[in-house]
């Protein structure tokens, strides 16, 4: 098996992160749409994909593309793709989907469809009338967009932004992949001093301790190609083998502080499961408080939002506060992400750049504040 079509997907609005992740790696992109890039790699690729893409939340296979107005070219579609290369005669193949903008809206009747064309394409190359689906389990994943269809072989298994660090989070945490994407739009590189002074369970701040010393995102953990017949185990052995030389240590320093001492206490233990706890000093107390000693570094933070109507003036005058408080750091880049409208009013400062972004189903904005030169 030599070069292959992968496809990596993403949160949306964090498409040109993945890209150039991608990129770092040396892959060619071949396309980029609205929460998916694909691009052209081997087996060795999906294994450096899975462990390095920090921004990505899973890595596919993608197996074939083809109009699908009907349910039968659906059907012959599928048939067409060669599953026999990748599913061994015992394996187990699960389909799920979803369909946007197009004539196929019914996903279980897409499922079905989608699973006798695999069940006939594998029963004719195997001479089975029957599958044993009793060895591994694959994850086969239909894309209906616009009629086009996608068909795509799932290599991570868990979500990648499941790291393996976070065992337990705060009542809004932010997801890792979007955490590693706020870190990245900072520029932060390990080379300034990182703040977040809202760090609840700490996954910002994990992620940019991540960032700095080069660990992969995904060496504590296992993925779906770790179970597959089709995929060389030697490869990621290969692959976790070069993740841990590209590890640098450093005198990193990141702060950490909430005004919740249980959050403080579990943001020092998430950082001691991701290995990173000796880049972060951490402290109990609110952002009225934030004064750190450095002329210049870089914050990142992701405030309370007051979603629900009676937290909203509480969120409302810890923005201000932010704005009073920040002001007296003029050497430091600030990034702040929330759904708040009205959030550059109250901060009392218009952001120098706003982008759109999406945490979890909360539409949100990330506000850039940049350092001003001495």
């Amino acid at each position: 098996m030599s070069k292959l079509l992968l496809q990596a997907v993403c949160l949306f609005g964090l498409e040109r992160h993945v890209k150039e992740e991608i990129y770092d790696l040396g892959y060619d992109i071949e396309e980029v749409s609205d929460g998916r890039v694909t691009f052209v790699g081997d087996l060795e690729a999906v294994a450096r994909a899975n462990l390095h893409l920090r921004c990505a939340e899973r890595v596919g296979i993608v197996l074939g593309r083809f109009p699908a107005a009907t349910f039968e070219e659906l059907y012959q579609g599928v048939r067409a793709c060669p599953l026999e290369e990748f599913a061994a005669r015992e394996d187990c193949v699960i389909v799920n989907g979803s369909s946007v903008r197009s004539a196929l809206t019914s996903i279980p009747a897409c499922q079905r469809i989608v699973k006798k064309a695999v069940v006939d394409r594998l029963g004719g190359h195997y001479g089975l009338v029957r599958l044993p689906e009793t060895g591994a389990k694959l994850s086969l994943s239909f894309f209906l967009m616009k009629d086009l269809c996608t068909v795509t072989l799932d290599t991570s298994g868990d979500p990648l932004y499941k790291r393996g660090y976070r065992r337990q989070g705060n009542l809004a945490p932010i997801r890792e992949t979007l955490a590693a994407a706020l870190v990245r739009q900072s520029r932060y590189s390990g080379q300034r001093v990182f703040a977040d002074p809202f760090c609840g369970s700490g996954t910002i701040v994990i992620e940019a301790a991540m960032r700095a010393c080069h660990m992969a995102p995904g060496l504590k953990r296992s993925f779906a190609v770790d179970h597959q017949s089709y995929f060389p185990p030697a490869l990621l052995k290969d692959a976790r083998a070069e993740a841990l030389e590209e590890l640098r240590h450093g005198d990193y320093c990141i702060l950490a502080s909430d005004i919740d001492p249980e959050m403080a206490a579990l943001t020092a233990q998430n950082a001691k499961l991701a290995g990173v706890e000796r880049y972060l000093k951490i402290s109990t107390a609110p952002v009225a408080a934030f004064a750190p000693a450095e002329a210049v570094g870089d914050l990142v933070c992701n405030p309370p939002y007051g979603e629900r109507m009676a937290e909203r003036r509480e969120c409302e005058a810890i923005y201000r506060e932010m704005g009073r408080v920040f002001a007296r750091l003029p050497g430091w880049g600030v990034s702040v992400i929330t759904s708040h409208e009205e959030f550059e009013r109250l901060y009392g400062r218009k952001a120098d750049r706003k982008r759109k972004l999406y945490n979890g189903m909360i539409k949100c904005d990330l506000y850039q504040f940049f350092s001003k030169r001495p």
